[in-house]
């Protein structure tokens, strides 16, 4: 379900092209016949090489940064896009920069990309979301705003570049993201969640509540244990809790419907471990 959710990610990186058969980029071309004249010799030395170009770690990002992110891009781990004036149309902000831990107890270098790294920036882009928004975690669980994080491309990184960038987005449908404000920070009118059908068929889709829609999502439960249960002890969990709020939300008490969204096993190693509760809108 989220963006980030999993940020989910598409991890990204940059390498070298192979060199082609027959390429030596340390050789020069051939002289062109008749270049010298009769009884020339050649130099007794090899002309000096350039002087070697140390590899560019590149800028740091800086915290309220705007980018007018592709939904593609918002899942590409590796931050690419250059920032845009905040003033101008943008789909994501930053709203934290942090620093990688990649030095091992044994003493290795982890890769930027790697689980280590990603489990570190979730933790961080998570829960400093909540915080930047003025909203508390439960309720980021019912709006369509996510985070997202990159880190710079493995060549930056070897060449000394150890940042990540959390930005906040916010999902309008499924792959298009939404315009963002100027500001994020204390956003109270973050998009909250609805969807154009009844979780389970086929014509769920998430979007915001703005636009055309069926169904809204009221509640969350919480689902406890180090594995995803079954999806029958799921639903025995969230029925009292989707009960209530759907009772609380009709016109009729004694007349109401709801609808229980159990998270998939993608979404639960993703680090989603509750399920939502749905209601007719």
């Amino acid at each position: 379900m989220s963006l980030v959710v999993a940020l989910l990610v598409a991890l990204a990186g940059c390498t070298a092209s192979p060199s082609q058969p027959g390429d030596d980029p340390g050789s020069s071309a051939p002289a062109s016949p008749g270049s010298t004249s009769p009884g020339s010799t050649a130099p007794e030395s090899a002309p000096e090489s350039e002087p070697s170009v140390s590899p560019d770690p590149g800028p740091s990002p800086r915290v309220g940064e705007c980018h007018a992110l592709t939904f593609r891009q918002a899942l590409a781990v590796v931050g690419r896009t250059a920032p845009v004036a905040c003033r101008r149309q943008h789909t994501a902000e930053t709203y934290f920069v942090g620093r990688l831990d990649l030095e091992t107890k044994a003493g290795f270098t982890r890769r930027v990309d790697s689980q280590a790294a990603q489990r570190q920036m979730r933790r961080a882009c998570t829960t400093r979301l909540p915080r930047h928004l003025g909203r508390t975690p439960r309720e980021l669980r019912l709006s369509m705003v996510r985070a997202v994080w990159f880190t710079p491309s493995p060549k930056r990184a070897e060449a000394g570049a150890d940042w990540f960038r959390c930005d906040v987005v916010a999902v309008a449908a499924p792959r298009a993201l939404l315009r963002l404000p100027r500001t994020t920070r204390g956003w109270d009118a973050a998009p909250a969640m609805c969807a154009t059908a009844a979780p389970g068929t086929r014509g769920f889709r998430r979007v915001t509540c703005g636009a055309d829609h069926t169904w809204r999502a009221v509640s969350t439960v919480d689902i406890r244990g180090a594995r995803l249960p079954a999806r029958a002890a799921i639903a025995r969990r969230m029925d009292a809790t989707c009960r209530d709020a759907a009772a609380a939300s009709a016109d009729d008490p004694l007349d109401f419907s709801w609808a229980q969204e159990s998270p998939t096993r993608a979404q639960w190693e993703a680090g989603q471990r509750y399920g939502i509760c749905w209601v007719p809108d």
